[in-house]
């Protein structure tokens, strides 16, 4: 017995995965979410455990009943730092930036107006329905703070399935996140009063703004260390992201645990700064490792959160008839009180960062899910003795009631309600695009099975059966699309080029950190216009070669000038990269056009008009070749030095295609790879503006004392 009490914890976790690959393969072809499933199978379980119907067996009853009675702690602390790390290093800043004002919006003020609203309409439910009579005010506000809070890791799972825009889903899981903070602010405010382990704050608007503001802090604080500390060690990639995982463990137990603020905000802060600042300077193997781990992580986080969350809603929560009526209305005044809420910042939200449109106003109310964070406060006051039993009781029904009403009904609806309002609607210049690859790609199979059918070896195939493995012909969508519209779409393509380009550029180590964000950036300006931006705006590119005016003023000084160019050449340098890494892009972006207009892909009617991007990718090269020779006639040290670290670059480069072509040769093994590839990142690390300056003055220091030896053996 004593084994199996050892072993219940890893046979739990052994069940969920594998029942989670199950439901994941089940529900493939099924529009039905994949967590809310889990937590269905959550609730089958725990409803088999209390009915005695798992009695033949002991050792899965034991981990069942371990979980159902698992400390609310310590589902916090096991999966919330994984799952809100995760969300948060996938996060796009960009878009994260023009979100934080609407998501602030709804999480600090729109909290506070849903927790007054959701108390009030509590206490008018208390005064009609029988069994309430021990609810007062400070009870009913406690709980609307708790079931107001959206859940960031319901939130987050659920957009990942339903593929929903960047921009939407960015804020919808932004607001989330935020306000984690304001809730638990709000509802230690009034809990704090009963529980004798946690004060109650005596200035809740003090205590908001230091919970924030410390959160952020802390978050930025570790975030650095952490990047500084991998760049220190240089480990492999395994090395590096064990510290990560710790890091993240480390800032949300010391902002939950030691610092009483919030350990979510402080991971948000955390992962944004890992992903901006640390990507960029952290190996290429690193991130490409982290990415698949972080992936692998969050999918097994969420397998065994919703599970347990089903399975403890199961054990915990006692039925009665009273309460499922109060229930009822809660669900609905509680969509209601959100719908009231959304309403009142609407007229702001729309005006601020990317806007927010009614029809993303009625998915953002009806998207507002709760999980695994208010079940976790209800469970904290169903322990809280200090508070009545009937209310005790009764708050951790009704939220997980919510909890699951939400899961179930309106996580399950949403993708229906996405496409009734046509948010996920194909615009109709990509639908004709899509069908005209498609279309091109059936036509060269057809002709490459018309060859395989005249080759001797093959002359015994039953063609019959090859035949019915060839892509079917599709129907002809509507042709009669704007040109406009057509434009976006070929701009939009043109933009998912340059990206993939400029990821491969710097994997290759063909551009430095600095060149690779600053055409992220650039990018992402673009894609906030939905391709119906010139792509001969880039603001974010041509702006940085603007020299501040402190700089321009010393360059009129002919020593200072001199003194500048030799050793202040780290704008240079970045100019130059910037410049040749943004030409190629556009060099780049000028072959995917032309194979459009080769290959038939654009319709004939409308590649006249394709001269438009011609023209503007044309521009951008004809630009910053103007920018590029200015840099050069300006200051031509600099410039050299800029041309000398290239070169260096693109020889680490090549190096570095040549192991990793070998590895795939099977000339050499991993480990050989590996060793020569660190042998080629530590010289890469040598490419910095003080070791170029150390040799060019080192090597001039050579020719100097070369040339004085020459002058004195030279006969008079």
């Amino acid at each position: 017995m004593e084994t199996e009490g050892l072993l219940a914890p890893l046979i739990f976790v052994v069940f969920c995965l594998l029942a989670g690959a199950v439901m994941k393969y089940i529900l493939k072809r099924s529009s039905f979410p994949y967590t809310v499933g889990l937590f269905c199978l959550g609730i089958g379980i725990g409803i088999l455990d209390r009915t005695n119907l798992l009695g033949d067996m002991p050792i899965l009853k034991t981990s069942i009943d371990a979980v159902g009675n698992m400390n609310p702690d310590l589902i916090l602390y096991i999966f919330l730092p994984l799952l809100i790390f995760d969300a948060a290093y996938e996060l796009n800043m960009h878009i994260f930036k023009k979100t934080l004002t609407n998501a602030s919006l709804l999480a600090a003020p729109g909290m506070v107006i849903a927790m007054f609203l959701t108390g009030a309409l509590v206490m008018a439910i208390a005064g009609v329905i029988p069994g309430f009579e021990e609810w007062n005010w400070s009870f009913a506000l406690m709980f609307g703070a708790l079931i107001s809070a959206t859940d960031p890791v319901a939130v987050v799972a659920l957009l990942r399935e339903l593929g929903t825009s960047k921009r939407f889903s960015t804020l919808v899981d932004a607001e989330s996140m935020l306000n984690d903070g304001t809730g638990i602010v709000l509802f230690m405010l009034f809990f704090g009063v009963y529980s004798a382990s946690v004060h109650a704050p005596e200035n809740p608007v003090v205590e908001f703004f230091v919970v924030m503001i410390g959160s952020v802090l802390l978050g930025l604080l570790l975030a650095r260390i952490t990047i500084w500390f991998i760049q220190k060690v240089e480990g492999d990639a395994l090395v590096q992201n064990s510290v990560i995982i710790m890091a993240a463990y480390v800032t949300f137990f010391l902002a939950q645990g030691t610092l009483a603020i919030s350990g979510v905000i402080a991971l948000v802060a955390f992962g944004l700064t890992i992903s901006y600042v640390g990507k960029p300077k952290l190996k290429t193997g690193v991130n490409r490792f982290m990415d698949e781990f972080w992936e692998l992580t969050a999918y097994i986080a969420n397998t065994l959160i919703f599970i347990i969350v089903g399975i403890v809603i199961a054990l915990k929560v006692d039925f009665s008839w009273t309460n499922l009526a109060a229930l009822f209305l809660i669900y609905i005044g509680v969509n209601v009180v959100r719908a009231v809420m959304i309403a009142i910042l609407y007229p702001v939200m729309k005006r601020c960062g990317y806007g927010l449109s009614f029809r993303e106003s009625v998915i953002l109310t009806w998207g507002g899910l709760r999980g695994a964070l208010g079940l976790t406060l209800a469970l904290m006051v169903s322990y809280t003795l200090e508070i009545p039993e009937d209310v005790r009781s009764q708050v951790l029904f009704f939220t997980a009631g919510i909890v699951t009403l939400t899961l179930t009904i309106n996580a399950t609806s949403t993708r229906w309600l996405l496409n009734k309002l046509g948010l996920v609607k194909v615009p109709s210049a990509k639908v004709l695009l899509d069908y005209s690859i498609r279309e091109r790609v059936r036509e060269d199979t057809e002709k490459y099975y018309e060859k395989l059918q005249k080759r001797d070896a093959l002359a015994d195939a039953n063609w019959y059966i090859v035949e019915r493995f060839l892509p079917k012909a599709e129907e002809e969508p509507d042709r009669s699309v704007r040109t406009q519209d057509m434009l976006a779409d070929i701009r939009l393509r043109i933009l998912d080029k340059e990206k993939q380009l400029t990821r491969k550029m710097y994997a290759e180590g063909t551009i430095s950190p600095n060149t690779f964000r600053r055409l992220s950036v650039s990018l992402d300006e673009q894609y906030d216009h939905d391709g119906k931006m010139p792509l001969s705006v880039r603001k974010s590119i041509f702006s940085y070669y603007n020299e501040p005016f402190y700089r321009q003023g010393l360059k009129r000084i002919p020593y200072l000038r001199s003194w500048l160019d030799r050793y202040f050449h780290e704008w240079v340098i970045n100019a130059y990269d910037l410049g040749r890494g943004f030409v190629i892009t556009q060099r780049e972006s000028q072959k995917v056009l032309a194979e459009l207009v080769d290959t038939g892909v654009v319709v004939a009617e409308k590649q006249q008009s394709l001269h438009i991007l011609s023209e503007e990718l044309e521009q951008n090269i004809t630009r910053m070749a103007d920018c590029l020779v200015k840099l050069k006639k300006e200051s031509p040290i600099s410039y050299r030095c800029a041309l000398t670290r290239k070169a260096i670059r693109m020889l680490l480069s090549n190096e570095r295609r040549t192991v990793n072509q070998l590895l795939a040769d099977g000339l050499i093994s991993e480990k050989d790879a590996e060793s020569l590839l660190a042998n080629v990142d530590d010289r890469y690390s040598g490419l910095s503006t003080f070791n170029i300056n150390r040799i060019v003055e080192s090597y001039e220091q050579e020719q100097q004392q070369s040339a004085t030896e020459t002058h004195a053996n030279t006969p008079a």
